[in-house]
């Protein structure tokens, strides 16, 4: 791909590096699943959500960690999250000695942020917005002279991410399409390198929160967009910006971007514990509620969705589970 800002090495080295660490995580079949669906479509789902910190995202920590020199891992590393980056590089650190500080907005979810604390990270609680905690995570960085992991914009992370594709291929290499939740785009852009360099006619398709249009609208426009409002649950998806390690590789390789409602990923995680047995967060069901909206054009299909996140507080979960 023209404009991936990583290649298929940079995936294979990171899969050396998360190896000693990390077990693949299980894709499964589930044949309700699939009569629910409908349009002879037959849904794969990995489950991302078995990882140590329940997310994807500890494929980027890890990767953006122990990439990283000797020197920086002592005087220390930082980052912004929602939460899963945050737990991913909190991980990072207590595997590896790293002093960990993670920013996140104030009013994150509590439960996330217990678990960054439980690891052993310093947590920072900064702006109302996820641009604003990402400001402040500049500041601090700077101030202190720490190594910035940033979520999206850096070659380790997505390279990171790029390790679950890879992964996901060597399963179910029978694939036709991929759906995957859209926040900074790391597990997008790293599907996209991976299908290009070993699966040009996989197809990659991303969702993203009506809430939080920044990416869907600078995809769809063609050029980023910066500081946009963000009103969704999913935090995992409530991005007001496009990035710029990204954007270029998603606006290329995309295949189609959906955007879905908060009722609509209430829904789907309602589904995925009723036919999975499994608890998603927002943005672990943004892949089934995308596929409700793709499917029709998708009949007949063999198609992966990711449950990329499992960590829903207990809040949100009895509002979903409130919700008719």
């Amino acid at each position: 791909m023209r404009h991936s800002p990583i290649s298929l090495a940079d995936v294979e080295a990171a899969v050396a590096r998360l190896a000693p660490h990390l077990t693949p995580t299980p894709v499964r079949q589930y044949p309700r699943l699939d009569a629910d669906i409908g349009h002879g479509i037959t849904v794969f789902v990995k489950h991302e959500n078995h990882h140590p910190t329940q997310s994807f995202k500890i494929r980027n920590g890890l990767n953006a960690v122990l990439g990283r020199s000797a020197p920086e891992r002592a005087r220390g590393c930082i980052g912004a999250s929602t939460g899963n980056h945050g737990l991913g590089i909190a991980y990072a650190g207590r595997l590896t000695g790293t002093p960990i500080t993670v920013c996140v907005p104030v009013g994150n979810n509590p439960e996330k942020n217990a678990a960054i604390r439980a690891l052993g990270a310093t947590l920072i609680e900064a702006g109302a917005r996820y641009d604003e905690t990402i400001a402040e995570c500049r500041r601090l960085q700077e101030a202190q002279g720490l190594a910035l992991l940033h979520s999206t914009n850096d070659p380790l992370v997505v390279a990171g991410a790029g390790t679950m594709t890879l992964e996901y291929l060597r399963q179910a290499p029978e694939l036709d399409a991929l759906i995957l939740a859209l926040g900074g785009g790391s597990q997008s852009v790293g599907a996209l390198t991976v299908a290009a360099a070993l699966r040009p006619s996989l197809k990659v398709y991303a969702v993203g929160a009506t809430g939080a249009p920044a990416q869907y609208e600078s995809w769809r426009r063609g050029e980023r967009l910066e500081g946009q409002a963000s009103d969704t649950f999913a935090e995992g998806i409530a991005t007001g910006s496009a990035y710029a390690f990204t954007f270029d590789a998603l606006r290329e390789g995309l295949a189609g971007f959906v955007q879905v409602t908060d009722e609509a990923m209430r829904a789907a995680i309602r589904d995925l514990l009723r036919y999975t047995g499994n608890l998603a967060e927002g943005a672990g069901a943004a892949g089934l509620a995308g596929l409700r909206v793709l499917a029709p054009q998708l009949a007949g299909q063999r198609v992966g969705i990711v449950m990329c996140g499992g960590n829903l507080s207990l809040a949100e979960l009895r509002r979903t589970m409130d919700t008719p």
